[in-house]
């Protein structure tokens, strides 16, 4: 695999192949306490930007490899009768081809019929801002370890659970925009998600 080479002085690397990945993250820079309504943001070194949906809120990130992070909001209520608990979306830089990023996530699902996820999984390629995007698709029970992927410990398993992802690919890197809840949460935003990579525009 290609050596990977990130640009921005302020950020550092870190390799997670001692968890048998085969990723590279790289943690975010220390950023001042997030504005209300601040939507716009920018990724690949700040050589693209996008816009999220004006309902979401963007939020101080919960972990260090994370550098952009919306909570999405919910409308409904969920199986036990109570509120549906919002979505997330992260947005962070990485290593690995797109294929083996795209299996890692598909193994963070299990259907409840003992069914293969990567059947039931999608993707799709784009061309946007001159980047090559793919969009991928998965649904089913999410394997969340709230402390992040690499960090070990608990596992707490979300039935119905959906994850709209998408890989944009550049020189330096690729970034990762993941933005993954309850199904019918990811439904109702669905359109909205898409439509921001598909706005996503260069930076001159």
């Amino acid at each position: 695999m290609p050596s990977m080479r990130f640009t921005r002085p302020s950020l550092l690397l870190f390799v997670a192949g001692l968890f048998g990945s085969g990723i590279v993250h790289h943690t975010a820079a220390a950023q001042p306490a997030v504005a209300a309504g601040e939507s716009l943001f920018t990724i690949a070194d700040g050589g693209v930007s996008l816009e999220a949906p004006a309902t979401w809120k963007r939020v101080q990130p919960k972990s260090g490899i994370v550098e952009t992070e919306f909570a999405i909001p919910s409308e409904g209520k969920g199986p036990d009768g109570g509120p549906l608990p919002p979505g997330r979306m992260t947005v962070m830089g990485a290593g690995g081809s797109v294929e083996a990023n795209i299996e890692r996530w598909i193994g963070q699902f299990v259907q409840p019929d003992g069914g293969s996820t990567k059947d039931k999984a999608s993707t799709k390629k784009l061309k946007v801002a001159g980047r090559d995007v793919t969009l991928v698709d998965i649904a089913g029970t999410y394997k969340d370890s709230p402390g992040g992927p690499f960090a070990g410990g608990t596992t707490i398993d979300r039935p119905g659970y959906r994850m709209l992802a998408a890989i944009v690919e550049g020189p330096d890197g690729n970034y990762f925009l993941k933005f993954y809840g309850p199904a019918a949460t990811v439904e109702q935003h669905a359109d909205g998600f898409r439509k921001m990579i598909e706005g996503m525009v260069p930076v001159n």
